[in-house]
């Protein structure tokens, strides 16, 4: 079975003031969701899910990074990023893992935007309206607090029990007036202690 998407969503946001503060470089927040039918639907326990990984996460993967660089203007704009898996409520949660922890699926994303950091990632069960979260982080460097960030939005009609939401997301600057400092920072402090 292929894939049989039935829509894609877009969400976008622009943050201006943070704190009382106008940001100096205001925080672009982009994502892309397609909502699409659990290829494992009805079929009870499938043992092996590698035949419906095969067809179906690399045409996603290509599919919303394709959408994420049309809204962001490319790939070297892109700062932080995440991806986010929901499977409706008649589905396993091994459904929504299969889809996005594959690098048939990720290895799209991470090569468009020439990133070296592992995609953080949400993966979990919901019905109409779950709230999709999407944990970003650095591109480049998993260290840099500034840009831990999540978006959050919600999809009216999905998923329906018989579908899953997997999204993209992606950062252009990172959180403004961040001031916690960085991981490096902590270690050091700590004696270089990695915990």
């Amino acid at each position: 079975m292929g894939l049989e998407l039935r829509k894609i969503v877009t969400f976008t946001e622009d943050t201006f003031i943070e704190g009382g503060r106008e940001a100096a470089r205001p925080l672009r927040l982009f994502a892309a969701a397609a909502v699409l039918r659990n290829p494992w639907a009805g079929r009870g326990f499938v043992e092996d899910l590698k035949p419906e990984i095969h067809a179906v996460a690399p045409v996603l993967g290509e599919r919303l990074t394709a959408e994420i660089l049309r809204m962001t203007g490319g790939g070297e704009a892109v700062e932080g990023y995440g991806k986010a898996a929901i499977v409706g409520t008649s589905g396993e949660i091994e459904h929504a893992s299969a889809l996005i922890h594959t690098l048939r699926f990720g290895n799209h994303f991470r090569k468009a935007v020439g990133a070296k950091s592992y995609l953080s990632f949400t993966n979990t069960r919901g019905g109409p309206n779950c709230p999709v979260v999407i944990p970003l982080m650095h591109k480049a460097d998993e260290g840099m607090r500034s840009h831990y960030l999540t978006i959050q939005f919600g999809i009216l009609d999905a998923p329906a029990p018989d579908e899953i939401v997997v999204a993209l997301g992606a950062s252009i600057g990172g959180r403004p007036h961040h001031r916690i400092g960085d991981r490096y920072q902590d270690l050091k402090d700590l004696g270089g202690t990695d915990v």
